[in-house]
């Protein structure tokens, strides 16, 4: 029986446990859910996983939840082509990396996206606003542009890699939906380096959000 993989278009949480299962080659059944439809509210999904979030897998009946949990019981039950390090300390700095995107990478978004893409067509556009949440964000980038001593967060590629790149590759998201930002032309240098060495993985296409290629 196949893993099934429920996803959410965008989520960049689901982004990186689709990344981790085409890396691995892993077979699976590919479930898109809709939020707008509320196919994460439904009875059946539920049944799944009662807090009805994205990414969910179900594999041989094991049903899990939480990208983190998600993607190291894949890297423990799919042991080929590792992507965490071999030694503790390693295996700690992924970890680590992969916690402050979700938390600090994250939160920095938070004012743009509220000013550009989440905002409301009934709201007049604040320039004041677009520009402090600009440099919050290019404030936090900064920090992991300055992780990139390698071609690669924690040396070689990992979780961490995958973990980070769906939340930078928003950035450029809002570029594409509002040119006149020009938020990607400031990113720093070493971190669109990383983003192009992601995007050229041979499965990457494969992953990009169905709702982005329309």
């Amino acid at each position: 029986m196949a893993l099934v993989f429920y996803c959410g278009s965008g989520s960049p949480f689901a982004w990186k446990v689709w990344l981790t299962l085409e890396h691995k080659q892993i077979a699976y059944e590919f479930k898109l859910l809709s939020f707008d439809r509320g196919d994460t509210r439904s009875p059946e999904f539920l049944a799944v996983n009662p807090r009805g979030q994205v990414p969910t897998i179900v594999d041989n009946g094991f049903a899990l939840w939480e990208s983190h949990a998600i993607v190291e019981y894949l890297e423990e039950q799919y042991p080929q082509r590792r992507l965490m390090p071999s030694d503790p300390k390693g295996r700690a700095t992924v970890r680590r990396l992969m916690h402050e995107a979700d938390n600090h990478l994250s939160e920095a978004q938070t004012e743009l996206f509220e000013a550009t893409l989440f905002r409301k067509a009934d709201v007049a556009e604040d320039a004041a606003k677009i520009a402090a949440g600009q440099d919050k964000l290019l404030k936090e980038l900064a920090r992991w542009d300055a992780l990139l001593t390698g071609e690669y967060l924690a040396g070689a590629l990992s979780l961490a890699d995958f973990g980070v790149y769906p939340f930078v590759r928003q950035v450029r998201r809002i570029d594409e939906r509002q040119p006149k930002n020009g938020l990607g032309e400031r990113m720093p240098a070493r971190l669109r380096a990383w983003m192009q060495r992601i995007e050229a993985l041979p499965y990457y296409a494969k992953t990009i959000p169905p709702h982005w290629k329309g």
